[in-house]
């Protein structure tokens, strides 16, 4: 396993902690055929395979596990049969209410997060034609693939940062400029193993303690 750093530097998420976290990779020679978040062989290679399948993770990616969240598009796909941007915008949003709702809930908040995928879905549907590795494929350089996805709705800088990440350290996208988007600090572009991923998750964990015991909303 390539090597661990110790890191609590002023500008990263898990200052003030001992936050363990993956060394920054390289990038790759080739893309990843998976990518390790949820512990399920198939919902992670989907989400390598499929770049929907990424941005649904993404978008659910909130006040749940890395794990529950990142298996939610494979679970859909189980549910729906599909993971089509066009049909999942033009369904009955109280249909894609219940299939969020059936058990298991597909999210802790599955209203919520229905019509926030729906949303998700519709943008892409409009704006790139259903095919969403349009974002990064006809962005041409990294500051306009950093507008493209926060643009889409319910991605803000963090969760952009995240994808941002993803594509250039895992995914092999390579857009001129690309460093000056990438983040310095750890985030689940680091990520390729389920190593990494509970030291990722332990930082968070230890970031979030230290922020209520400072008496801050977390």
């Amino acid at each position: 396993m390539p090597g661990i750093l110790l890191l609590a530097t002023s500008h990263e998420p898990y200052s003030g902690v001992a936050a363990v976290y993956h060394r920054p990779m390289a990038k790759p020679s080739r893309a990843a055929t998976t990518l390790p978040f949820t512990g399920i062989d198939e919902a992670d290679r989907l989400l390598a395979e499929d770049p929907l399948a990424l941005l649904i993770g993404f978008a659910l990616d909130q006040q749940v596990t890395v794990q529950k969240a990142f298996s939610g598009p494979w679970e859909l796909r189980r549910r729906i049969g599909h993971l089509d941007a066009a049909k999942i915008a033009a369904m009955d949003p109280a249909e894609l209410d219940r299939v969020f709702r059936e058990r298991p809930a597909l999210h802790r908040f599955p209203g919520s997060m229905a019509g926030k995928v729906q949303a998700l879905c519709a943008a892409i549907a409009r704006d790139y034609g259903g095919d969403a590795s349009r974002i990064w494929r006809e962005a041409k350089d990294g500051r306009e693939l950093q507008a493209r996805l926060l643009a889409l709705p319910g991605f803000g800088e963090m969760k952009v940062r995240s994808v941002l990440a993803i594509l250039g350290k895992q995914l092999g996208v390579d857009l001129p400029g690309m460093a000056d988007v990438m983040p310095a600090h750890p985030t689940l572009g680091d990520v390729d193993s389920p190593e990494t991923l509970a030291s990722y998750q332990a930082g968070k964990r230890a970031k979030k303690a230290e922020l209520r015991a400072q008496g801050k909303r977390v």
